[in-house]
């Protein structure tokens, strides 16, 4: 699968570029790590781009977009045709995540990468479908291996096109009516935990519908068998488009040193597989925010991420990683104008 996408080897992030961060840090103006987190972010991205002077962020956020074919059990408070409403609502600019995105002047493209709908009337929407949506992985897998193959590579596609135009921040976003529960058939694959210990309440779904998915995720995992030490199989055998097209442009990010910031647990499934697939890609991610969902932070943990934030959401849709966004560009700024006053004052 690795020789099939034909990776390129990932540079391990400048430790040097990262440690002056830090020492600049400790000459300024202040009490030492007074700002804690902010300080490490701040040397991890620079580090990561491997440019002293990258401290303007413009980042795109790339929704992707596909729905799931266990969603016809109920296991979402909301019917299928509402991703369309969804995606009817990013292209009037209206939604809570197009403002959040305008707000942390991040530029969004909507991804269709497995809609189950026909969506060519919408020409700012662009077309990746790779099918209308995927099957019911209680009865088999999500979707077939080339199928899974060509999200990965739509998602790496479209980040690169993004980086070639000067985008310096890859931010996930997703919807799809069904993502939280193959979301939590991954986590419950790749960690090697009970539905009981992965499947939350999603869209806000009651203890009957819990009941429902927790039984859906666990009959998946029966039917397909998917191995814990291989992302690829668990992600077409469990999967969305929307999480593939997520670790493709993942990967296509840390080829070009270029950092994901990840938004809640959809996106950080997508983050594990692909990190499963190529673990050197952990290197180059950004962790907005602890979602509400049950097994996040044990997903950030195999990840080895830290949240920016922890404010109890769980929208999804790239909201919280829209915040986080926010915050790493206040702290660039706030680096950038501290290290040029220190270097004023010698």
């Amino acid at each position: 699968m690795n020789d099939i996408l034909s990776l390129q080897e990932i540079r391990i992030p400048s430790k040097e570029l990262e440690l002056t961060v830090n020492k600049n840090w400790r000459k300024m103006d202040k009490p030492a790590d007074s700002l804690g987190k902010l300080e490490r972010m701040v040397a991890k991205y620079i580090a990561m781009r491997g440019d002293a002077r990258e401290t303007e962020l413009r980042p795109a956020m790339l929704l992707m977009c596909g729905d799931h074919g266990i969603a016809r059990y109920g296991v979402s408070a909301y019917p299928q045709e509402v991703t369309i409403q969804m995606i009817n609502g990013y292209m009037r600019g209206t939604a809570g995540a197009n403002v959040m995105a305008r707000h942390a002047r991040t530029d969004m493209y909507v991804v269709d990468v497995g809609v189950n709908a026909d969506l060519s009337h919408m020409p700012l929407v662009r077309n990746e479908k790779i099918a209308m949506g995927t099957e019911d992985f209680t009865m088999g897998p999500a979707m077939t291996r080339e199928q899974a193959v060509k999200g990965i590579c739509a998602g790496m596609k479209i980040a690169g096109e993004c980086i070639d135009k000067g985008y310096n921040l890859l931010v996930t976003a997703e919807m799809g009516i069904g993502n939280t529960t193959s979301t939590a058939a991954i986590a419950s694959a790749m960690l090697a935990l009970p539905p009981e210990l992965t499947v939350g309440r999603g869209t806000g779904i009651n203890d009957e519908r819990m009941k429902i998915k927790r039984q859906i995720v666990a009959n998946g995992l029966a039917i397909n068998k998917p191995k814990a030490t291989d992302a690829f199989d668990v992600l077409y055998k469990v999967g969305g488009y929307d999480h593939a097209a997520l670790a493709g442009m993942i990967i296509e990010g840390a080829k070009r040193r270029v950092p994901t910031m990840i938004d809640g647990v959809n996106a950080t499934a997508a983050a594990m597989i692909a990190w499963g697939m190529y673990p050197e890609t952990s290197r180059y991610l950004l962790c907005s925010h602890l979602s509400e969902e049950i097994a996040h932070i044990r997903m950030l943990e195999l990840l080895e991420l830290k949240p920016i934030v922890d404010a109890g959401m769980r929208l999804g849709e790239g909201t919280g990683a829209s915040l986080a966004t926010v915050v790493l560009s206040t702290a660039l700024r706030l680096y950038r104008k501290l290290a040029a006053d220190n270097q004023k004052e010698k």
